[in-house]
């Protein structure tokens, strides 16, 4: 065993330095690519990976056409830092201010980093992203004029086209972003926008529960209402700008299905549900579709805009070349703010398939998601066990689409496109996550190692959720036993160590 993880982490890059891979040879013809991103889907949320309780079948069919992953692994075991993982190719926890970004947050990748977009473009690709962010927008944390083009958005990050949601449902501002400006923009009604106080007059859930006329919150989200539902924030203005949160999920995918018909180019286009996040308030026409509740129902709207997608790239006769990826930021969660009876009515539904914790933790649950890889014209149906990351995006993408990467960029990324496309078995040498407090983990195909941190063995803030914290190391074996039941940490000291230094090294 501890020759088989000396040569697995020696095959490892130190601290927080470039990965050398080089692309392969290989270069088949250049698909459109189309980067699906559910928000807290678990990986037994969606039924090919296992769930009873509901079925997807729209998910399924781009499954059956492609490769199924049960190993990938998100950089996070929350939104933000997961995504900035995939967008540069740098592991969160090595730059500032990846924390949950709130809804005022300066923009967290810097114009001047290299992204995943401008590989795309570097390729001749036309980009476009699409729903949630979450990763900040402006120069200035709290003193955007959101009534204004905003100084720093998508634009400077390579993406052509945006239409996006600032952060997250549950977060002011409850508008959407197009180009770096409102979309729908009410003059009548100029946006102003606080984390720290309310502003005078304005109705707060927590002042006037009357109000809300659709979710209660069941833990903090009691702020400013919008909707007949209380966010985190506080917001003023926006009129016909406000979205109908019945209807967001249209409104992004009407705006994909638009792009992909405004270009002759090869597209990328990062598309970004918002379902399953709080609060959970899909269209009318999914009431009643689940036996649970409205986070079934969500479930079922992602599952329709996959559908949507991948029949308009059928009608455009697309499909065939086109690479999807569906897969999710992080692992799930039940109650995550709002009385939706979520916990109440899930019955045998495991959202985290058979894994221990969910969203915000460091066991397996938080991290480990759904990833589907369909390219019809060269992927040929399957299932990989192979032990894969998020953070590969930017280097195995710019491979198929042909683009060099320049030196010091995507640092932590690797050119994985043989495994990801179907022609290789290999797995990554280890995947590094980190958890709501900061505490990182390292997989490798035969260990999971937690390091020591200060914390209980539940997330405090809410939902029910083991953390996986432990103010002692915790080693488990992956390879005979997956599912973190028995700490081995005692038994293997020497891999603990070499673990931890592989850990500090990469903190340094």
């Amino acid at each position: 065993m501890k020759a088989i993880l000396l040569t697995t982490l020696l095959a490892a890059p130190p601290a927080c330095s470039v990965l050398t891979a080089k692309p392969k040879d290989v270069k088949p013809a250049r698909p459109n690519i189309i980067w699906i991103m559910a928000d807290d889907l678990g990986y037994g949320d969606i039924s090919c990976y296992g769930a009873k309780r509901i079925q997807t079948p729209n998910i399924d069919r781009v499954a059956r056409q492609g490769i199924r992953f049960t190993d990938m692994h998100a950089c996070a075991s929350t939104s933000t830092p997961s995504r900035y993982g995939i967008l540069t190719g740098e592991y969160p926890f090595c730059h500032p201010g990846t924390d949950v970004a709130a809804g005022n947050a300066a923009s967290i990748i810097w114009p001047q980093q290299f992204t995943l977009a401008d590989a795309m473009k570097r390729a001749g690709y036309r980009t476009a992203a699409l729903g949630k962010w979450h990763l900040g927008l402006g120069s200035r944390t709290g003193e955007q004029d959101w009534n204004k083009r905003l100084d720093v958005s998508l634009d400077s990050l390579g993406f052509d086209y945006s239409y996006i949601m600032a952060a997250t449902a549950d977060r002011v501002p409850c508008v959407f972003i197009e180009q770096g400006v409102i979309a729908n923009y009410d003059p009548s009604a100029p946006v102003e926008v606080s984390y720290r106080k309310n502003f005078e007059g304005e109705p707060t859930g927590a002042s006037h529960p009357e109000l809300l006329t659709k979710l209660r919150p069941s833990h903090g989200h009691d702020m400013s209402i919008v909707n007949g539902i209380s966010r985190i924030g506080f917001m003023k203005g926006g009129g016909k700008a406000l979205w109908r949160d019945e209807d967001i999920a249209d409104s992004i995918t009407s705006h994909a299905l638009q792009f992909m018909h405004q270009t002759d180019e090869p597209f990328f286009m990062y598309l970004c549900t918002n379902d399953i996040h709080v609060p959970r308030m899909p269209h009318e026409r999914f009431r009643g579709k689940s036996p649970m509740g409205l986070r079934g129902e969500a479930i079922l709207s992602l599952d329709e805009t996959v559908g949507a997608v991948t029949k308009e790239l059928e009608r455009l006769g697309q499909l065939k070349n086109t690479l999807i990826i569906i897969t999710s930021d992080n692992g799930p969660v039940l109650d995550d703010g709002y009385d939706d009876q979520a916990e109440e009515l899930a019955g045998e539904h495991r959202p985290g398939g058979p894994f221990r914790g969910g969203k915000y933790s460091a066991f397996e649950a938080g991290s480990v998601v759904p990833f589907i890889v369909s390219w019809p014209a060269q992927v040929k149906p399957g299932v990989s066990k192979a032990l894969v990351s998020q953070v590969d995006a930017v280097r195995t993408l710019a491979a198929i689409a042909g683009a060099d990467i320049p030196e010091g960029a995507a640092p932590h990324s690797m050119d994985m496109h043989q495994t990801w496309l179907g022609k290789s078995k290999e797995a990554r040498p280890y995947a590094v996550k980190m958890a709501a407090n900061h505490t990182l983990v390292l997989r490798t195909t035969e260990w999971k190692y937690i390091e020591p941190s200060n914390g209980g063995p539940m997330i405090n803030f809410g939902p029910k959720i083991e953390s996986g914290y432990l103010s002692k190391p915790q080693l488990y074996r992956f390879d005979a036993h997956p599912y973190e039941q028995d700490n081995q940490a005692e038994a293997y000291p020497d891999i603990v160590k070499q673990m931890q230094e592989t850990i500090d090294a990469l903190k340094k």
